[in-house]
């Protein structure tokens, strides 16, 4: 994922705060950096400071304590350059976060009887079918592995499309046909055999939802999760419609520069689709979470949002490792668990993770493109609410280096993906002003790189190790390899 980078500025306008009359959190005040370098002192960052580091134009963060909100701000502008301030009614597009959020009208769908969780999915379609194949011979696509992403189904993500760009109908998009951008969506593996994120699979999700309802995607998940769950503002509707525009947040997949047309648009709604407001996600998460705890009259009855909200699906290496449920990951057990999801749209990213038994939650949305800030505003959350959310701070030592050996480790490397939904990326390394710093053709973003050994370096802010292999053991010969990572994740780039 690329990551907006170092220092230009922006105005940053803090918007008015929803519920002012309730004391606001400190997650704003409360930022660091991933790793804290032992012997110096510890510094605390503003959220408008970091955002400003990161080149993120704007942020919308919304709090939930004891099943309600309790704090919904907007921080920044709405576009780079640009005076509308963020506030809690702009509106963002929520990347994969749309996923959990249709997974709800799905299931709702299934407790009316008008989807199966364990049928054969071909059996709901009406305006497509999936083709049969020797993965299909035994085991069957269903919507309980759709939304478990266990179905063996090719296409991780989707890049939208482009402000004036042909947009294809979902049986195109599901075949890879023109004016399509994506492969066909099909059995590659067995079903069942596998936890393999598929937007893919949660396309043919969204056509079983219409054939088998007769009724138009955004109505229908406006009519089962939007309205129901209190979410007045969002909609799923792709395009946007123009009247709507000046309520939305322009994306900004490049540092300081909006994307072309100011967003994509994705026909594959259930996928990538939702627009909303981070105090809207949080009425959904609460209302899931009502039901999960027995509240009945809600989205889901308590028994479909318990089934939702458990762990299904084991995710292993090289996709990671957790478990997932009925559309959403999910963590912990007991009074512990947690459900959450992520997004990621051109220009936008996205993040949401609430404790349904403890009733807390967190819900952030960016127009610009930075993990490491989000991984900033996560661990704050962690450390004002005490939850086990976002991988910890940790603290490593700085060790002194022979400034000669440094710089023969400058250069390019190429680093090829290693699993579905990566893409290659380009390292640059250079040797200045006696360190060693790193440009991620998918970051953006400079980074000056701290030794923790000879040839071991690690960047602050977002903790990423990176392992260099020299040519031959003399310690000024030239960098052959560098690492990125560590385990079963890790990605080598090779010297030019």
């Amino acid at each position: 994922m690329r990551s907006l980078t170092a220092l230009a500025p922006f105005l940053v306008v803090i918007a008015t705060a929803l519920h002012a009359q309730s004391p606001a959190p400190a997650i704003d005040r409360l930022l660091r950096p991933a790793v804290r370098i032992a012997g110096q002192a510890d510094t605390a960052y503003t959220l408008e400071e970091r955002m400003r580091y990161y080149h993120v134009p704007g942020v919308s963060l919304a709090v939930i304590e004891n099943g309600r909100i309790v704090f919904a701000r907007g921080y920044g502008v709405a576009e780079f350059g640009g005076a509308r301030a963020v506030d809690t009614t702009t509106l963002f597009l929520a990347g994969s976060i749309s996923k959990p959020v249709f997974a709800t009208g799905a299931l709702a769908l299934v407790e009316q009887g008008r989807l199966s969780l364990d049928a054969d999915v071909n059996g709901a379609l009406k305006s497509w079918r999936l083709p049969e194949s020797r993965f299909t011979a035994t085991e069957k696509v269903t919507l309980r592995r759709l939304l478990t992403h266990t179905a063996g189904l090719t296409v991780w993500g989707f890049p939208g499309y482009a402000a004036g760009r042909p947009v294809p109908t979902i049986p195109q998009i599901l075949d890879g046909a023109t004016p399509a951008n994506t492969q066909a969506v099909r059995n590659d593996t067995l079903p069942g055999a596998l936890w393999r994120y598929s937007g893919g699979g949660i396309t043919i999700a969204q056509l079983m939802a219409e054939d088998a309802t007769g009724e138009a995607f955004p109505s229908l998940m406006h009519r089962l999760v939007l309205r129901p769950a209190g979410m007045t503002r969002s909609t799923f509707e792709n395009p946007l419609p123009a009247a709507r525009h000046a309520e939305a947040a322009s994306g900004h997949e490049r540092i300081d520069t909006p994307v072309l047309g100011r967003f994509h648009t994705y026909p594959e709604m259930a996928a990538a689709g939702l627009w909303t407001t981070a105090p809207d996600l949080a009425r959904w998460a609460i209302a899931l979470a009502r039901a999960y705890n027995g509240e009945a009259g809600g989205l889901l009855s308590p028994a479909m949002a318990r089934q939702m909200v458990s762990p299904i699906a084991e995710v292993k290496p090289p996709y990671g490792r957790g478990h997932w449920g009925l559309g959403v990951g999910v963590n912990g057990t007991g009074d512990s668990v947690s459900f959450m999801h992520n997004g990621r749209d051109e220009g936008f990213v996205a993040n949401l993770v609430m404790w349904p038994r403890l009733g807390r939650g967190l819900v952030v949305l960016t127009n610009g493109v930075s993990g490491a800030l989000m991984g900033e505003l996560t661990r704050a959350f962690a450390e004002r609410h005490g939850v086990p959310a976002g991988a910890p701070r940790v603290e490593r030592a700085v060790v002194s280096v022979d400034m000669a050996a440094l710089a023969p480790l400058a250069g390019t490397y190429d680093v090829s993906p290693t699993a579905p939904g990566h893409s290659p990326i380009t390292l640059e390394v250079t040797f200045t002003e006696g360190a060693l710093h790193l440009r991620d053709s998918m970051l953006q973003r400079t980074m000056r790189l701290y030794a923790e050994g000879r040839d071991v370096f690690f960047d602050r802010n977002s903790g990423q190790r990176f392992t260099f292999e020299r040519e031959s053991p003399d310690p000024n010969a030239r960098g052959r390899t560098v690492a990125q990572g560590e385990g079963p994740q890790r990605r080598v780039g090779v010297r030019r």
